[in-house]
């Protein structure tokens, strides 16, 4: 495996180095030097339409050190706080990070306990399937309006949103992992006597735990996709106001710089989930 993960990591690297390659080839100015040849006059009539002939053209698509030189200004002070609409990225990501924390945890307070309860009795199982199968499909999103009319609070609201996408995956995994421990494990905990509590605890939980780490995980990479696509409609803080609030600004390379710190950040969270996810993994 040790191989197998230099060659993936070796050929990962080789992928960048092609895109970034492809990125600076598109992105090159053509006719960099053509400035010197302009005449005075024409210089001079260039800088009166906007256009500095002495310095590298910056509209259409950044190039790759433009984006560089925004990845070290946001990385070399990511804490800073100029007002409401100019605020560093690491006060953006933790007002993301906490909403999706809180209504991922309010999520798990639900889903799993109901979960349990459903998947213990087939005829719950068969009476909430309906509504599972009808609120499931509801996009997030579509609730921000009642949310908001609700609430009134645009963060509660951002957090209700999380809340709503993450309990359908932890409440179907939960049911489905309960439903899905072995009856002979049942049958010995029943000969033996075994209280609902402890046996819940010490049989169904265990024997569930990787179904039940797996819909935490899908709900979590959910939760992240969806918190930046509310935060760009409720405002005020967060990555997803972040991107909004930089595209208004016309600053693309904010833009990018903020797509690529969502990407990892959901890389990490996932890597975090998959480890937890490991842990209670059993071999039978």
């Amino acid at each position: 495996m040790s191989r197998l993960d230099l060659k993936a990591a070796l050929v990962s690297a080789l992928l960048l180095l092609v895109f970034l390659g492809a990125w600076h080839l598109a992105t090159q100015q053509p006719g960099a030097g053509a400035a010197g040849a302009l005449s005075a006059e024409q210089a001079e009539y260039a800088k009166m339409m906007g256009k500095d002939p002495g310095t590298q053209k910056t509209t259409g698509f950044p190039t790759l050190s433009q984006v560089g030189a925004t990845f070290a200004r946001q990385l070399g002070d990511p804490f800073y706080d100029n007002g409401p609409n100019d605020k560093g990225i690491a006060i953006q990501l933790a007002h993301s990070l906490g909403r999706v924390g809180l209504g991922f945890l309010l999520a798990c307070i639900v889903a799993v306990p109901l979960g349990f309860v459903i998947g213990m009795s087939p005829l719950l199982q068969k009476a909430f399937n309906p509504f599972i199968q009808v609120l499931k499909p509801i996009s997030p999103l579509a609730w921000m309006p009642l949310a908001l009319y609700t609430i009134k609070d645009s963060s509660v609201s951002g957090v209700f949103v999380i809340f709503i996408c993450s309990v359908w995956p932890m409440l179907i995994n939960t049911a489905f992992g309960v439903a899905s421990v072995k009856r002979e494990w049942l049958n010995v905990a029943l000969t033996l006597e075994v209280r609902p509590l402890r046996k819940a605890l010490r049989v169904i939980l265990p024997a569930a735990a990787p179904t039940i780490l797996t819909g935490m995980r899908i709900s979590m990479g959910i939760a992240w996709l969806v918190i930046v696509a509310a935060e760009m409609l409720v405002g005020g803080t967060g990555i997803g106001y972040f991107v909004w609030n930089e595209w208004n600004n016309l600053s693309l390379t904010n833009v990018i710089f903020a797509i690529v710190v969502i990407g990892l950040v959901g890389m990490l969270l996932d890597l975090l989930f998959a480890q937890l996810q490991k842990a209670v993994t059993y071999v039978e």
